[in-house]
């Protein structure tokens, strides 16, 4: 008997995406990813930066304002995300109960160590981040919920490489590239995988400075029921508090968290 329910796109339509992208929405989505990531924009920039027509430009801010997707600061004339863009986005967070779940392992992690505690997963081959515990010290690290970032320069986007399969991690060089951002970071694949490998061995990753200098993160990954990497936990903060020589203290208590998260939802070390 046929399945009664809706599908995800109508009969006869393919997967080709763009021959069914629509191009005012597209363009609306990037004024909206253009408004994210800056702490206030004019109009004029907002159309240098998208290379968009000043006039479309308004026209789309002003739907999305309507819509609650972005608001206008009257003094400056700056436009900013608005609050409904955080409501529809946090729905993204509600998909699995990794986020509860680790929330307490969290708060250990940032009581332990004294260093701010993050969760994240993988999403179109980078990291986002999505919670963070932070330290009450005055210099932290800070990844706000929504950070994306380079895996091959991030903690736990290394803890997630390294379990993920060669095939996989490949394209996602291939993709991404091996971008340089200190001199510590892995710009080619031997380097990147001689990393992974000491990763699996030891069971944590470490981001040594790669990402940005004076910074250390230890991360270890949380696996699904598959035994697959479906996230990662990490503690970061300053070289001067995180030497070299507590990285391996915690390193495993980086990995009992998330060991202990990869049990409570379910999850299974893998083979």
């Amino acid at each position: 008997m046929p399945d009664p329910r809706p599908r995800g796109r109508p009969k006869g339509f393919h997967d080709r995406t763009e021959q069914n992208m629509v191009q005012s929405l597209d363009r609306a989505l990037t004024i909206l990813r253009t408004l994210a990531d800056a702490q206030g924009l004019s109009l004029s920039e907002v159309a240098a930066r998208t290379a968009q027509a000043a006039p479309t430009v308004y026209r789309a801010l002003v739907t999305l304002r309507a819509h609650g997707f972005a608001e206008m600061e009257e003094q400056g004339q700056l436009w900013h995300v608005g609050g409904g863009a955080f409501r529809v986005g946090s729905s993204f967070l509600r998909r699995t109960k990794i986020i509860d779940r680790a929330r307490q392992p969290m708060d250990r992690l940032m009581r332990s160590t004294g260093e701010t505690a993050n969760l994240g997963v993988e999403h179109r081959d980078q990291v986002l981040f999505l919670a963070q515990v932070e330290t009450h010290e005055a210099i932290r690290a800070f990844f706000p919920p929504g950070t994306l970032g380079d895996m091959h320069v991030s903690g736990i986007g290394k803890a997630l490489l390294a379990w993920l399969p060669l095939g996989r991690v490949a394209q996602i060089i291939r993709d991404r590239g091996l971008a340089r951002f200190t001199a510590q970071s892995h710009t080619d694949l031997a380097s990147l995988s001689a990393d992974l490998a000491d990763t699996r061995r030891r069971g944590y990753a470490i981001d040594d400075q790669e990402r940005a200098e004076g910074m250390r993160c230890v991360a270890a990954p949380i696996f699904n029921a598959w035994g697959e990497p479906a996230a990662g936990l990490s503690v970061s903060g300053p070289t001067f508090r995180i030497g070299l020589e507590a990285t391996a203290e915690i390193g495993r208590l980086v990995r009992a968290a998330a060991d202990e998260v990869t049990e409570s939802t379910g999850g299974r070390q893998p083979d």
